[in-house]
């Protein structure tokens, strides 16, 4: 009884899979276990066509200079909450940080399908990397922010940039980054819109301009009126801490 709950502890599995395991183990732990995996992998193979629609978001960070992301996913939101698969989700997190997220999902995933009893998928990973970076992850550990800066700047400040991200989606970083061709489509949707109105040529093009501003304020980050002070932009925040500070790139990763 004292190995098969020792079994337990290590695989999570069944009373009667522990005994059948350390009987056919001829009582080595350590061989139960791999007989255990073995008997996950074929229930991990026949698990294999469910399809997995929940799951979590995680990040690990590298002393503020290095953040990754990953996604795994699972069937149900109970195993989503469930702390066993929590850790194992932070660990491929840290996996990820040396390019090595998807490797290790790959070689603990059958043990984790023996213990929580899903099917689970790699959702995928990515890395931002910088002079400062900084990642916020939801309550709901659906949705993740990752921002890099030029420079330090106060870490608050920095984490609430970060939750701009996972809270207003925006496309891109800024004007500049907005593909010209965007830009045109929007332009000649207001221009359609604005002709129906009657309004003459010379004054479409000048309401043209306060509508696209306007545009870029809802996708690009730094024109963004800020969250937490929304009667200035990202942009203007930043310059009132530090003129110098630049974000340099941001990730925003869902489920």
């Amino acid at each position: 009884m004292e190995n098969i709950k020792k079994l337990r502890d290590l695989t999570g599995a069944g009373i009667v899979d522990c005994k059948k395991a350390l009987q056919e183990a001829n009582n080595d732990i350590q061989k139960a276990v791999e007989i255990l995996r073995k008997k996950g992998s074929a229930k991990a193979a026949k698990k294999a066509e469910r399809s997995t629609n929940e799951g979590l978001v995680r990040t690990a960070n590298q002393d503020n200079k290095k953040v990754s992301v990953v996604k795994v996913l699972c069937e149900t939101d109970f195993v989503a909450r469930n702390d066993d698969f929590k850790n194992f989700v932070q660990e491929v997190a840290e996996a990820a940080l040396k390019n090595e997220g998807e490797k290790y999902f790959n070689e603990k995933k059958d043990e984790m399908i023996l213990k929580i009893g899903e099917n689970l998928s790699f959702g995928g990973e990515k890395i931002l990397e910088g002079e400062f970076v900084v990642d916020y992850v939801h309550s709901n550990d659906k949705v993740a922010g990752l921002i890099s800066f030029n420079k330090e700047l106060d870490k608050n400040l920095a984490n609430d940039i970060a939750m701009q991200i996972v809270a207003m989606s925006p496309s891109y970083l800024s004007p500049e980054d907005v593909p010209e061709e965007e830009i045109e489509k929007e332009k000649n949707i207001y221009r359609e819109q604005l002709k129906k109105e009657g309004k003459p040529d010379e004054i479409i093009e000048k309401i043209l301009l306060g509508k696209i501003n306007k545009y870029f304020s809802e996708i690009c980050l730094t024109k963004q009126a800020f969250i937490k002070e929304d009667k200035k932009s990202v942009e203007e925040i930043l310059k009132e801490k530090d003129p110098e500070v630049k974000i340099v790139k941001f990730i925003r990763y869902s489920l």
